[in-house]
Order: C-alpha cells, then sequence, then structure tokens
C-alpha cells in the first residue's frame, strides 16, 4: 500500500515538474503613481528571481499592458486560460493578487477553478499560496479592497470629466468628422474643409429627398472615403490601427449619425452618453434633455434652417420605392384629417402610370369595418395645389410685405388653441415653482450651516428639491418649445421671406423646395365619396407661417351664378348615366356587355402594364 501512493506521488511530481510555471504581470493607467514599483519590468524581475529560487522551471512570462484589471478578456489572460485549458499550467506567480484582477467576484471564481483545476497559485507580496493555504484567511478582504481601488479611482475620473463637461470644453475623445483638433490646443476645434464638403453634400442629398442608403450608394459610386478612413489620412480618429478593405464603403448608420450631430451648428453637446457602473465597458446614451449644450463654441459646417428641415424630413419620411422603383416627393408629408395618420402613395394598377395618396389606416379592418376612410387624392393634383398655393402666397408676400406679416402673426395667433394657452400657464408655473426651490434651497442650506437642521434631514430635503428641480426643467424645455411654434409671427415672417428671395419665379417644384416649403399637407374625405370629381379639402401648412390664407377679391354674383348652373347640369347628368345604368344592369344587357368586352379589356390592360414596369425606374 505505502509503496503504490509513493509511486502516485512521484508520479504527480514528475507530471508537475514537465508543465510550465506562468509568471503573469499586468500593468493599466489606473495604477497612478504606483506604476514605478508595478512596472512590467519590476513584475517580471521579481516573478523570475522568486521562480529561479524556489526550482519553479520551465517558466515563462505572460503579460498584459496597459489592460485595466476590472474584467478579464485581456489578451494575455486569455492565452494564459487557453494554457490551462490545455493541461500545460502547473503554477501561477503573481506579485500581488491585484495583478490578478480588481473585480472581487471574479478573482474569487478564477481561485477556485485553479484550485479544482490544479493549479498552483501564488502571490509573492501577499505571501498567499494555495497549495499551503498559507494567506487564505485575509485574502478575500484584500480582494474587496483592490476593488475599492478601482472604483474610487473611477470616482475620480468621472468627477475629473464632470468639471470638464460644465466648463464647455469638449468630452469627445476625437473631433467628428468634418473637424479636426487644433493642434495648439486639443480643447478646439477646427473645420477639416475636405471633409465638411462632404457632409455638406450629406445634408444637400436627404434635402434632395435621398434616405440614408442611397447617399452610401452615391458616396461609394464617387470613392468617397468613409470618415473612419479619412481620419486615418489626417492621423487622427481611433481607427488608425484598423485595417480598411473598402474604404469607400460607407454604412447607413453613420450616414444617419452625421445627420442628427447638433456639433455641426456650432454647439458643443456634452454628456451625451454614460455608463451605469465603472463595471459596463459601454457607454448607454440619454435623453437629449439631459444633454449640455454650449452654443457657438467653434465655426459652423450646417446652418440652423437645414439642419430643422433635415430633422423633420427623417422624422417623417421613410422613403422607400414602391413596385416601379418611385419615391414620391410628397412622401411622409401628407397625413389624414381623420385619424391623422400618413397618407401614402400607391400606384393604380389599371395601366395608367397614376400615383394616388390613400390613408394608411383605410385598410385596417376594426370591428369587421376599415379603421378610416381612404381619403384618396391624386398625387398630381396635390402637386398642383401645392404650386399655385406657393405661387399665390409669395407673390402676395413680395407685393405687400407689411400686410402679409401683419396676417402671419394674425394667423398665428388665431392657431393658438385651448391646449396652447394650457401650455404657456402651465410654463408660467413651472417657472414660478423652480424659482421658490432655488429660495428654499438657500433656506435650508443656511438652517443646516446653523445648526437648526440636522444632516440626515438636510441630505433627504436637498434630494427631493434636487428631482423636482430637475423634473421641472426638463418640462419647461419641452413646454417652451411647444409654445416657440406659436411665437414670434414677425420672425417667422422673415424666415418665410428669406425663402421667397431664394426661389423667386420658380418653374417646378423641386424636393428640396417641398422641403424648404412645406411643413404638412392635410387631406380630407370627399364630399361625395367614391365621386372622382368631387370637392375635397386640402390643408396646405407652409414652414414658419402654417396654414395661410390669402385674402381674395369679392367674386361677382353672375359670375357665381353660372359655376353653379354648370355644376347642377353636372349633376344631373350624372344621376341619369347611373339610373340608366341600373336599367341595363337589371335586364342583364349590362353583364352581356361586359363578357363579350372583358378579352378585349384584359389584354389592352396587360399591355399598358408590361409598358410601364419597362420604364426606367426613377428615384428621388
Amino acid at each position: 500500500m505505502l509503496s503504490a501512493a509513493n509511486n502516485s506521488d512521484c508520479r504527480k511530481e514528475a507530471e508537475m515538474q514537465s508543465k510550465l510555471t506562468i509568471c503573469y504581470s499586468r500593468l493599466s493607467r489606473e495604477d497612478g503613481e504606483d506604476n514605478l514599483s508595478n512596472s512590467i519590468k519590476t513584475q517580471r524581475e521579481m516573478l523570475e528571481t522568486y521562480a529561479e529560487q524556489n526550482g519553479f522551471t520551465p517558466y515563462r512570462h505572460i503579460t498584459d499592458d496597459g489592460f485595466s484589471g476590472k474584467d478579464f478578456s485581456r489578451p494575455g489572460w486569455q492565452e494564459l486560460m487557453t494554457e490551462i485549458d490545455a493541461g500545460n499550467v502547473a503554477r501561477i506567480l503573481l506579485k500581488s493578487m491585484d495583478r490578478m484582477g480588481r473585480n472581487y467576484l471574479q478573482v474569487g471564481l478564477y481561485r477556485e477553478l485553479f484550485r479544482e483545476r490544479g493549479v498552483q497559485l501564488i502571490a509573492v507580496n501577499d505571501n498567499y499560496d494555495s497549495v499551503s493555504g498559507e494567506g487564505d484567511e485575509f485574502m478575500p478582504f484584500k480582494d474587496i479592497m483592490s476593488e475599492w481601488y478601482i472604483r474610487d479611482c473611477s470616482r475620480k475620473t468621472k468627477s475629473a470629466f464632470k468639471t470638464k463637461g460644465m466648463s464647455g470644453r469638449p468630452m469627445m475623445s476625437t473631433a467628428p468628422y468634418g473637424y479636426l483638433k487644433d493642434p495648439n490646443d486639443k480643447n478646439k476645434w477646427l473645420v477639416d474643409h475636405e471633409a465638411a464638403a462632404i457632409v455638406k453634400r450629406i445634408f444637400q442629398m436627404t434635402m434632395d429627398g435621398m434616405g440614408p442608403y442611397q447617399i452610401c450608394c452615391q458616396l461609394e459610386s464617387d470613392k468617397v472615403y468613409t470618415p473612419g478612413y479619412h481620419l486615418k489620412l489626417k492621423g487622427a480618429g481611433l481607427h488608425q490601427n484598423h485595417d480598411f478593405p473598402n474604404p469607400y464603403h460607407w454604412s447607413s448608420s453613420c450616414v444617419c449619425a452625421i445627420l442628427k450631430k447638433k456639433e455641426y451648428l456650432g454647439h458643443t453637446v456634452n454628456f451625451k452618453s454614460t455608463k451605469n457602473s465603472y463595471k459596463d465597458k459601454k457607454n448607454h446614451y440619454v435623453p437629449e434633455s439631459q444633454w449640455l449644450i454650449f452654443e457657438n463654441t467653434h465655426e459652423q459646417i450646417i446652418d440652423q434652417v437645414t439642419f430643422d428641415n433635415v430633422q423633420r424630413i427623417r422624422g417623417n419620411i421613410k422613403r422607400r420605392p414602391d413596385g416601379y422603383g418611385y419615391v414620391h416627393p410628397l412622401s411622409g408629408l401628407v397625413f389624414c384629417a381623420t385619424c391623422g395618420a400618413k397618407l401614402y402613395c400607391h400606384r393604380i394598377y389599371n395601366g395608367k402610370d397614376s400615383a394616388q395618396y390613400v390613408c394608411g389606416n383605410s385598410t385596417k379592418i376594426k370591428d369587421g369595418h376599415g379603421a378610416c376612410t381612404s381619403h384618396r387624392i391624386a398625387a398630381d393634383v396635390l402637386m398642383e395645389l401645392i404650386a399655385e398655393t406657393l405661387r399665390r402666397v409669395t407673390k402676395f408676400a413680395k407685393t405687400d410685405n407689411a400686410e402679409f406679416v401683419k396676417r402671419v402673426q394674425e394667423t398665428l395667433t388665431a392657431q393658438q388653441s385651448d391646449g396652447v394657452k394650457a401650455q404657456r400657464k402651465r410654463l408660467k408655473v413651472c417657472r414660478n415653482r423652480v424659482t421658490e426651490l432655488e429660495t428654499l434651497f438657500t433656506k435650508i442650506y443656511e438652517d443646516n450651516a446653523l445648526g437648526k437642521l440636522d444632516d440626515k434631514r438636510f441630505a433627504a430635503m436637498s434630494e427631493k428639491y434636487s428631482a423636482e428641480q430637475t423634473a421641472l426643467e426638463n418640462e419647461i424645455a419641452e413646454l417652451s418649445s411647444a409654445v416657440e411654434h406659436y411665437e414670434g409671427g414677425k420672425d417667422r415672417a422673415d424666415k418665410f421671406m428669406t425663402l421667397v428671395k431664394k426661389y423667386e419665379d420658380f418653374t417646378e417644384l423641386s424636393n428640396v423646395m417641398l422641403n424648404e416649403f412645406v411643413e404638412k399637407i392635410v387631406v380630407h374625405e370627399r364630399d361625395l365619396k367614391g365621386k372622382i370629381d368631387s370637392t375635397q379639402t386640402v390643408e396646405i401648412h407652409l414652414n414658419f407661417i402654417g396654414e395661410f390664407e390669402i385674402p381674395f377679391p369679392e367674386s361677382d354674383p353672375a359670375e357665381i351664378a353660372v359655376q353653379e348652373e354648370e355644376r347642377r347640369k353636372i349633376l344631373e347628368r350624372r344621376e341619369r348615366l347611373h339610373q340608366n345604368y341600373l336599367k341595363r344592369k337589371a335586364s342583364g344587357a349590362q353583364q352581356a356587355w361586359e363578357k363579350k368586352y372583358e378579352p378585349k379589356r384584359k389584354a389592352r390592360y396587360a399591355e399598358k402594364r408590361a409598358a410601364l414596369f419597362t420604364k426606367p425606374s426613377v428615384n428621388a
């Protein structure tokens, strides 16, 4: 029995001697002032000496230089674990346990894993040896203290970043595409004119009606470098060591991100993202209401009007081609007056190349019926209505500007519904309450300083007031934005006049012109549903001035009477034809005629449909 045990021990000892001793070293920036004693060179020398003195050979160094101990996705550590999984490691030597990591839960799990695998773990400075059990009692407490250190470092770093962000200095590690950091002052951005021209082009293509995917295809076709590769050529950015197999391959997400950046207006935007914990690897975006914006800190690339128009376009429009590959310029601008849903552009599949706008809810079923009626209107009719409206409004604005400004102010005032008045009243209440909270903050601070209010009570009240103040500030921002839409009639009229001067004497409506002039179009149902020549109300809301009615001269009563008589004759003829159709249907003559004509009708329909589908696709 004794001989068998001795043979087993000898075999285990031989196996241990044939395996490696891993000397693991790690260093990160968070080690701060202790970098000298923790340097990779110092750690390697210490571990080599210890291994040679104790006969732990052969040994091998594995190093993680510049990696934090808060997670274990480090390349060196992953290499170490691969060797352990392969059964090649006898022991691991560390300078101290915090070189292994600073997450006490993970460190504990790895120690237990090494014990199960039969791998000896030695921390030289901590006098810890997993085989002898030396240092086991206090090691969990040391692990917790090690994590507290990195938590304290994170708290200090976060405080430093907050101070920097509150001062108005940009917090981004690299300047946005279109800018470069000033070599003389890292907190200033200079316009990169080559990239800025591409940014302006992307905004212009969006105004032209192109979607992100179409923009990507166009930029790739024109051999325009992607932002990452462009910055790499400039020696800037976060991807200087990244390989770019196709430096012209733009992504839709990249284009969308460019179109949303307020930095192009010349503003510095801080605190756009945060981390819930120092253990998190990824940032989380926060609501725009929590951003801190410092205006006019650098040269702008995009003007405010263009930026606002692009945001409205991006918010309303999903430009997808229909079966003919066609995207109508009014897509996303037309809304239903009954249910508020968008009207979508459809092609008529009866051999006619005719686009019709139809309510998106008209095909939805609710209680066995459509959720809304179709509100059908021809796209060509809408385009003509808009063109005529713009011609009349711009002519009136240029002819009598003073009267135009006056009517815009009256129109905006008339559009102020009870809801807007309530918003304005609530806005005043919120602002008054914020002022009261400032007074209360001062009062409880003085009471606490004089000993009238204990620290615990002061902290509770301060937290309560701070939460209320934050909520009020967010509400004030939303209400201010809503109320601002109805105020400043003179300013809004001036902005509209700028557009008028830009497009004087236009002959046709371009996509850019539509997107700049038209805010939305509201379509009502026809007065006589199913009658193609029935009257139909259409509201055209223009940017800055809303739905604007132009004063018309009074009509001649005789002319009105003539128009009414013509309308009466049309209705009489329509009714007479309808009655004749009902008689033919009752006698069977209508069905016989339709059966006889059906082959010719189908052949003509197929011919026209084939001709339509052979047309080249048209994209906005």
